[in-house]
């Protein structure tokens, strides 16, 4: 029975006066359908709790109850595969029980607590264990080995009794310690986290290999670290969910976590079908062997969206402590930030630029600084990395999402409404994008590609660069006036932006991209340029296009396999053979 009683409603914010029974964060019951709320605030007179289900039919002086525990979630064995709202609630168990339509305050456990796991004990009577320390482990799925982790919140102890390896579910006792208080504390294969508190790492390691897309422009221009954080920023109809989606496929991290939030219904539902299509290239397997879907749309409670950011960074946290790496698609952060808009504008704060919340920097701060490389409490390692969509309206990327969110990453993919409308696809503008890792990761480049793969990078960047000056004097005075030099810049430039830059996802050699083949094309197209030139005195412009090499060039992205390699040689060889003709 409760005491505390609500004194107000303002759509997803409810206050309840005259009470010392609240504490800051903790999670709390509204109603008599006892729906999840947050306490966000508190004073002499009243207590503000942001509800994470709609609160309509909700009545004044109906019950507030206080569960002395912050809004958490339950971790463990049936995470991935699963798609859950943004308080991780799974919808395909809320489906069953409440048709098409969620019932309030449904509260559905996360995990499935019937289904049984083949466990393997990792520990033994005797054997000291202390937190983040594995102590069984089962398969989660057909790519995931699920590690149960003793919790951070535990301080371990020496191991009493252990369960005989065999079948468990969730929450079946499988290990007793004993800890240094002489306390017996049973374990079973879940834990629960605050989703707003970072879990703990042993260390912070220094940020050193790539995320590997197969990418050409992300990869090769605007490469992102293992561990690192990227925005794509872009207009509708840009490409944002369908950049995400590739990366999702193609990059080289074990876990995705895709963070719908506040996006239309039907894309995700898009997302949804998919994903259930797509087979993993790792596993051959469908790619939702080793995903998670954090479904938020933008008719679900505005609450909820700005909690799931936080249940999917959480969700990351605790498989990277597994020693996994995990890329984090949020889809995205501009809906978020809305949210925490109209929140605020409803706990009448005081509005700062467009009406977003003063605190909006450090909102964003707070979720970009929980990616990193790490060495985890066990010893292993993992990484986060993040991805943000953020979605400028009318593609202003001056407006508060955008820049704050630049603050906060290191790589910027700047989608281009004119790229996406001309069907050239990542619509990553080569121009307005940066990534600020070429440093961090010049070891790893080296060592593996050659010492010559950074400096190839930039005569391509230069060259396009180049092109951008050329074709503002291109409009002025039209292309017949330039020299041939100029001329040749402009259509090497053309080359590397339909032949390398632009890729298609639906050709099977040119989808995914190894960073020994895209190293190979810019090692071509640049051994032309640099012929070219030395030859420009000896030919024309026009015998180079009446040849018909620049299409040739083109061309070799579908020629070629990522295990073709040699055959970019025999390229070489024909570019010195084609100008020792042409010069005779």
């Amino acid at each position: 029975m409760s005491n505390s009683k609500i004194f107000s409603i303002n759509g997803p914010v409810v206050k309840v006066r005259n009470t010392k029974e609240f504490s800051m964060m903790e999670m709390v019951y509204v109603g008599k359908n006892k729906i999840i709320g947050e306490v966000i605030s508190i004073n002499d007179l009243e207590t503000t709790i942001q509800v994470y289900e709609t609160t309509s039919g909700l009545k004044k002086d109906e019950p507030v109850y206080s569960t002395k525990m912050p809004l958490f979630a339950t971790l463990g064995p049936g995470i991935i595969s699963g798609v859950f709202d943004g308080i991780l609630r799974p919808l395909n168990k809320m489906e069953e029980e409440n048709k098409n339509f969620i019932k309030v305050g449904s509260n559905i456990e996360s995990l499935d607590t019937k289904r049984i796991y083949n466990v393997k004990i990792t520990v033994k009577e005797g054997d000291i264990i202390k937190p983040g320390q594995v102590y069984a482990t089962c398969e989660e799925t057909d790519s995931i080995t699920h590690k149960c982790m003793l919790s951070p919140f535990l301080k371990g102890g020496v191991v009493k009794k252990v369960a005989p390896d065999g079948e468990y579910s969730v929450l079946e006792d499988i290990v007793e310690i004993e800890d240094e208080e002489k306390n017996i504390v049973k374990l079973n294969m879940c834990q629960k986290w605050p989703i707003r508190r970072t879990r703990p790492v042993k260390k912070r390691l220094k940020i050193s290999k790539p995320l590997i897309t197969g990418q050409r422009i992300i990869d090769t221009m605007f490469p992102i670290a293992k561990g690192g954080t990227a925005a794509i920023p872009g207009g509708f109809g840009t490409g944002k969910t369908m950049t995400q989606h590739a990366l999702a496929k193609w990059c080289d991290a074990d876990i995705i976590i895709y963070i719908g939030c506040g996006e239309r219904g039907n894309e995700i539902t898009q997302v949804l079908e998919e994903f259930s299509e797509l087979i993993d290239p790792r596993t051959k397997k469908p790619l939702t062997k080793r995903t998670v879907l954090i479904a938020n749309t933008s008719n679900m409670p505005v609450a909820a969206r700005e909690a799931s950011i936080y249940t999917g960074i959480t969700l990351a946290e605790y498989y990277r402590d597994m020693g996994y790496h995990i890329a984090i698609m949020a889809d995205s952060t501009s809906r978020w930030a809305e949210a925490l808009r109209e929140i605020s504008g409803r706990l009448e704060e005081m509005p700062a630029e467009e009406g977003f919340p003063s605190y909006l920097p450090s909102r964003l701060s707070q979720f970009y600084e929980r990616a990193g490389y790490v060495e985890t409490l066990s010893g292993e390692e993992g990484s986060i990395t993040i991805i943000g969509a953020v979605s400028p309206q009318g593609s202003d990327f001056s407006e508060p999402v955008t820049q704050n969110t630049k603050r906060f990453v290191r790589c910027f993919w700047a989608l281009d409404k004119s790229l996406a409308y001309a069907r050239h696809y990542p619509a990553i503008n080569w121009m307005d994008s940066y990534s600020e890792y070429d440093e961090d990761l010049k070891e790893y480049y080296d060592n593996f590609l050659g010492k010559d793969f950074l400096k190839m990078r930039e005569k391509i960047s230069a060259l396009l660069a180049k092109e951008a000056d050329l074709l503002e004097i291109v409009k002025l005075i039209g292309m017949d006036v330039l020299p041939d030099e100029e001329k040749l810049i402009i259509n090497t430039a053309k080359v590397i932006r339909v032949g390398f830059l632009q890729q298609n996802a639906f050709h099977k050699d040119d989808s995914y991209v190894t960073l020994e083949k895209q190293k190979c094309m810019m090692e071509v197209i640049l051994h032309f340029y640099e012929k070219a030139i030395e030859n420009i005195d000896k030919i024309t412009f026009v015998q180079l296009e009446e040849s018909n090499i620049f299409s040739k060039l083109i061309k070799i992205k579908y020629e070629t396999t990522n295990k073709d390699i040699e055959k970019f040689n025999i390229y070489l060889k024909e570019i010195d053979l084609f100008f020792n003709n042409i010069t005779k």
